[in-house]
């Protein structure tokens, strides 16, 4: 791959990038206060400092690319243009969530925009994308499935074999590893043998590369090229994106196995901030457009959780719907015996 900076894009596009990652960025900061202030039930993973993987991600595709995530998923949510109200009602478990307030944070999926959902299994939506991918080509459509996974779920034997499937049927797929270099709290330097994950695709016969997960237009970039890969070429492709999360595994951890001096580092490299001495630079927008912005995006969120909030929680009798057949029956033979 070409190592000259990306072209830019747009004005349009580069305001739009920088309030969507300014989004993601507010939401998660708000949905942890709503999780310590209890209103959050179960686990809350931020993906805080991967706004640029996201979005760089999600600006590339076409709005009917089917897109899987893992349980670090608000930003693919937010990014395909999901309703920030419902996807924090779902965050509450609320019945006005994007998933009727079943689902909760690990389980984010808005069919109508192509999102197939986050995952509580690790590589879990992996295989699902494969099959996403079979399905475009088997009904002649020209749709690229996209999956990102983290480097811990590299470690799964089911992404090797989604990368033969893929690699020996020539699928419409893009990979996308988010390398953000820590599986919970345990180094990916002490799980994995190669300091690099995208060879092991390179080992199917996918063409696969490594850019800067934390520079969003290079992330544009190097999507778009393995989209027109993909979609063009009618053959899989794979990108490693390296980079950082600010906050812990999830919520409960207390993040005590990283350095300071470490986080800083990275935080030094805040996506948010470089892409705005970008915009600045470039003239794209003044430090009072951004201030505006800014203040758009906090009474978004502001929206969003008061909304939530004020919604009704899940009645008891609809919990087990779309789980267990229905309606519930106590009948030891099974409440499949019971007409809907």
């Amino acid at each position: 791959m070409s190592t000259s900076p990306p072209p830019l894009p747009p004005d349009d596009e580069m305001r739009g990038i920088f309030r969507t990652m300014t989004l993601i960025r507010r939401f998660e900061e708000r949905a942890a206060d709503e999780y310590m202030a209890g209103r959050i039930g179960g686990f809350l993973h931020l993906a805080i400092g991967e706004e640029a993987a996201i979005v760089g991600t999600v600006c590339a595709l076409r709005p009917d690319d089917p897109l899987t995530s893992t349980y670090r998923e608000h930003g693919q949510a937010l990014a395909r243009g999901s309703d920030p109200r419902a996807i924090m009602a779902e965050l509450l478990g609320r019945s006005t969530g994007l998933c009727g307030g079943r689902g909760g944070s690990m389980h984010l999926m808005d069919i109508s925009r192509s999102f197939y959902g986050g995952y509580g299994i690790v590589g879990g939506a992996v295989p699902l994308a494969v099959g996403l991918a079979w399905a475009a080509r088997y009904r002649g459509g020209d749709q690229v499935a996209v999956t990102m996974f983290g480097e811990g779920a590299a470690n799964q034997g089911v992404v090797s074999e989604c990368f033969n499937m893929a690699g020996l049927w020539d699928l419409p797929i893009v990979f996308l590893i988010v390398n953000n270099q820590y599986g919970m709290g345990t180094s990916a330097k002490d799980a994995a043998a190669t300091e690099d994950f995208f060879p092991r695709a390179a080992a199917y016969g996918i063409e696969a590369w490594k850019v800067d997960g934390m520079d969003v237009l290079a992330v544009r970039t190097a999507v778009s090229e393995a989209a027109r890969i993909a979609r063009d070429e009618g053959r899989a492709a794979c990108v490693e994106l390296l980079t950082y999360r600010y906050k812990g595994h999830s919520m409960s951890d207390p993040d005590t196995t990283r350095s300071a001096e470490e986080k800083d580092r990275w935080r030094a490299r805040d996506p948010l901030i470089t892409f705005e001495r970008v915009l600045l630079g470039e003239g794209v927008m003044d430090a009072e457009a951004i201030a505006a912005m800014r203040a758009e995006v906090d009474q978004v969120v502001d929206d969003a959780a008061a909304f939530a909030e004020q919604s009704p929680e899940v009645p008891v009798s609809e919990v087990a719907r779309n789980v267990y057949a229905y309606p519930w029956n106590d009948d030891p033979r099974g409440s499949a015996l019971v007409s809907p």
